[in-house]
């Protein structure tokens, strides 16, 4: 009997959707790009957001999320950023397979170090069935000051989606750093003992008087904090043996290897 190729995959997601009504929706079914899908990556409207790119491409892909039949775009951009990155990088692996080649740059020799990277292997940190995702809370070092003197040191959190990264992406174009305090506000939903309309009214400047030490800690909460897929890596330099650690690299990411 003559074996049908599948190009349909099951995959379960870390988070979850979780719809109008409450319903969690974990159980995603993406199919393998197609011709179609390559147009979706080359179209120019694209070029300076990514992040609707990504929208485009996975409401494309998505054959179903759950009990949702084709669930397109919107329910694409209103995923979590975690599933969202999460589902891209199984879209790569069903279409093109687990390996990746990828290279990293030492920081001390500037060595260019090729690596195949084995997608399968990536850490992923999955709720488990039924939970919710919760606020991501951090408490800072050294805290924001405001005008009377008085130090917060604790910020909460709500996951960022795809429709945070959409509404970024121009931000993080120009500038990264500045990208980033855009999402970061965004997503924040208390500081301290602050008034939630005074926190909305100083908006990106809160995150500008921040100590770098205690932006790291936020990068590490919100990146490395959470469910999803874990992207650090640990390389060893092959030139002068220096082990760094970067994030994956993801600019052979929609290539066959």
């Amino acid at each position: 009997m003559e074996r049908r190729p599948q190009r349909e995959h099951e995959v379960e997601l870390p988070i979850g959707y979780v719809d109008a009504d409450g319903v969690v929706h974990r159980t995603a079914v993406l199919r393998k790009m197609t011709g179609r899908d390559e147009a979706i990556m080359a179209d120019k409207r694209h070029r300076h957001n990514g992040a609707r790119m990504i929208t485009e491409l996975l409401g494309s892909c998505l054959v179903r999320l759950g009990t949702i039949e084709a669930p397109g775009t919107a329910v694409a951009r209103a995923m979590y950023s975690a599933d969202r990155h999460y589902l891209l990088m199984k879209l790569r692996q069903v279409t093109f397979g687990p390996e990746m080649q990828a290279t990293y740059s030492c920081p001390t020799c500037h060595e260019a170090n090729s690596v195949v990277e084995d997608l399968d292997e990536l850490e992923t940190v999955m709720l488990a069935e039924g939970e919710l995702p919760e606020d991501v809370t951090v408490r800072l070092e050294d805290g924001y000051v405001d005008r009377g003197g008085q130090v917060h040191d604790l910020m909460v959190f709500r996951h960022p989606t795809g429709a945070d990264e959409e509404k970024v992406a121009t931000a993080a174009r120009e500038n990264a750093a500045r990208g980033r305090d855009v999402l970061m506000v965004r997503c924040l939903k208390s500081l301290g003992d602050l008034p939630q309309a005074r926190v909305e009214g100083l908006g990106t400047s809160i995150f500008g008087e921040l100590t770098l030490g205690d932006r790291a800690l936020i990068d590490g909460k919100l990146n490395n904090g959470g469910p999803g897929l874990k992207l650090r890596r640990e390389i060893a330099c092959a030139q002068c043996g220096r082990r760094f650690t970067t994030s994956l690299d993801l600019s052979g990411f929609l290539a066959s290897s």
